[in-house]
């Protein structure tokens, strides 16, 4: 075989091989035994690229727990994510209550957005702009910014999505009480900590002007807290920390007037805890002069004084130098619109499934605090669970069919697992048999009534997460691996069976998975509840809530700067200037 041969032998295997080259010219010419080969290999980039699908837009609203941790760990490549939010940085709110009082500086704890999406190499795009109305018919999100204008002269602009993460978060709970807004301090945003930071020297330096007498010192050192939850209880121990510690040495002459007094709704602080951590809350808060006002709650709040009412519907009033509202969520005007337009306007917070989606909307997803997981409920498909289980439609179930999609039913319905943990059975034929009477296991069966006795009481564990950041921080991270699997799932499902159609469920539901709490309670002591049945109490559970809190931060700038900001404190105090 000739040389030449051998060349247009080759070219003709290489076109046919690779179909995407447009072209390919040969030119042979012999002369003086030497041969010139051109060839045009460039691919038809029209064809090609109307064969690659566009990526489905991702409108994520919100730079919090929940939303950054979304917008962290979900696959740009397969995505076009945007974030949308008033907050251009995501703040690490655990530590909120030691911004209040110069342990920690406000810039240890916020991070920038824009640092965080370029470590996805800018494949997020982000706008400064709260979104003001959700429109799910035309898949619309309204916002408008502050920072600047449009073409039409005002600062509202449309964005549309395929897939919408709703993670605005909540707003302060005022319950509308008269003067709340007015006159107290909220602890949700940095800003607010700042606030709170300045207020607090006021108070201090307003005390010792020399005009004041000793009552009006009194009222103006009187700090009041409204909630004992954990922020209401975190913020008190660090305030009477930096009182005693750190302004007690600068104001000497007025530190005998400060006080410092936590009203709770409920009869103790800290609810949410282990019964042993509120207790032993309540009786630290007492050796340390802090007093607590338990069962009462507030009814109207002025510039000067608090009027809280009783059990027994009876007023008193309480003069206040600085008041710090921490009663619980709200939602935000945003949600509440959107809630009316989906029918949810009776619900106190925006529901989803177990799953993160919101009802009735296929495309949209609500996590963090803005949200609430509506569990469902045994009994409500008590019919579909017994025809589910009865395969051969006998009309009863016998234990082997119920134990055959047991597993099923505890993945869909969480609370009969739990239920059966309450009640110490090991299995499904402890419940029946506790409904039925010591009977053979082998001649158990069941018709749909009793079926319906003996899971009666199931529903009794189904109980509604706190809002916290670990919560959100979880379901953002489980829906970023919902949408990076969507497509795998879609062919080979991961969930359980379906309970009222054919198939299986794409993804297993969303599951929380405790990793402790913590309550600062002043004094380097901290409270932990921990997985299990693990309580700790004391100063070396303030260094573990230290260490594992700097493990959270997002980024090791701010991890340095939490560490440094700690080791000041230690050696030199908490800075006492309002900036």
């Amino acid at each position: 075989m000739s040389f030449s041969t051998f060349l247009l032998d080759g070219a003709g295997r290489v076109f046919r091989h690779r179909p995407t080259f447009s072209k390919l010219v040969i030119v042979l010419a012999a002369s003086g035994g030497g041969l010139v080969a051109y060839a045009d290999g460039r691919t038809d980039d029209s064809k090609e690229s109307s064969q690659v699908a566009p990526k489905k837009k991702v409108v994520v609203l919100g730079t919090g727990w929940a939303g950054t941790t979304f917008a962290k760990n979900v696959d740009t490549s397969l995505y076009d994510v945007q974030m949308i939010s008033p907050r251009n940085y995501f703040a690490f709110t655990p530590l909120l209550p030691s911004v209040t009082c110069g342990t920690v500086e406000p810039r240890s704890i916020v991070e920038p957005i824009r640092k965080i999406i370029r470590k996805k190499n800018e494949e997020i795009k982000y706008w400064e702009a709260e979104c003001f109305k959700i429109d799910p018919k035309s898949k619309t999100v309204y916002c408008r910014t502050d920072i600047g204008t449009n073409v039409e002269g005002h600062g509202e602009f449309p964005v549309t999505y395929d897939y919408l993460v709703i993670a605005v978060g909540a707003r302060v709970n005022t319950f509308n009480t008269p003067g709340v807004a007015e006159h107290c301090h909220f602890l949700k945003e940095v800003e607010d900590a700042q606030k709170i930071r300045r207020s607090v020297i006021d108070c201090f330096e307003r005390a010792n002007l020399p005009d004041l007498d000793e009552e009006e010192r009194r009222q103006t050192l009187h700090f009041v807290i409204v909630g004992g939850g954990p922020t209401g209880v975190e913020f008190a121990a660090e305030l009477h920390d930096f009182i005693t510690e750190d302004l007690a040495k600068l104001y000497p002459t007025i530190q005998d007037f400060v006080k410092i007094t936590v009203i709770q709704h409920g009869e103790h602080i800290l609810t949410s805890f282990d019964k042993r951590i509120s207790s032993f809350a309540e009786e630290k808060f007492q050796r340390d002069g802090i007093e607590l006002q338990t069962g009462f709650k507030v009814v109207k709040v002025s510039d000067k004084t608090l009027t809280i009412q009783n059990a027994m519907h009876e007023d008193s009033s309480i003069p206040y130098g600085m008041a710090v509202w921490s009663t619980g969520n709200g939602t935000h005007p945003v949600i509440l619109d959107f809630m009316k337009q989906i029918g949810q306007e009776h619900r106190r917070v925006l529901a989803t499934n177990e799953w993160l989606r919101v009802a009735e909307c296929e495309s949209v997803y609500a996590i963090g605090d803005c949200a609430t997981i509506a569990q469902r409920k045994v009994m409500e498909d008590i019919l579909e669970i017994f025809r589910f289980a009865d395969k051969d439609n006998s009309g009863t179930l016998t234990v082997k069919e119920i134990q055959d999609v047991l597993g099923d039913i505890c993945i869909r319905y969480p609370q009969v697992e739990l239920y059966l943990k309450s009640k110490h059975m090991s299995d499904i034929v402890d419940l029946i048999t506790a409904s039925k009477g010591d009977i053979q296991k082998e001649g158990i069966e069941l018709n749909i009534e009793e079926f319906k006795k003996a899971l009666a009481n199931v529903d009794s564990q189904v109980k509604s997460l706190p809002a916290t950041a670990q919560i959100a921080a979880q379901q953002g991270n489980y829906l970023a691996r919902c949408f990076n699997k969507m497509r795998d799932c879609e062919e080979e499902p991961e969930g359980p069976q379906r309970i009222k159609e054919l198939g299986r469920h794409r993804f297993l539901p969303f599951r929380y998975k405790h990793f402790g709490q913590f309550a600062p309670l002043g004094g380097e002591q901290t409270a932990a509840q921990l997985p299990g049945d693990w309580i700790s109490i004391g100063h070396s559970t303030q260094w573990l809530w230290y260490s594992i809190y700097a493990s959270k931060q997002v980024s090791w700038r701010t991890r340095a700067l939490v560490i440094s900001d700690w080791t000041r404190r230690f050696i030199f105090g908490r800075d006492s200037s309002r900036i």
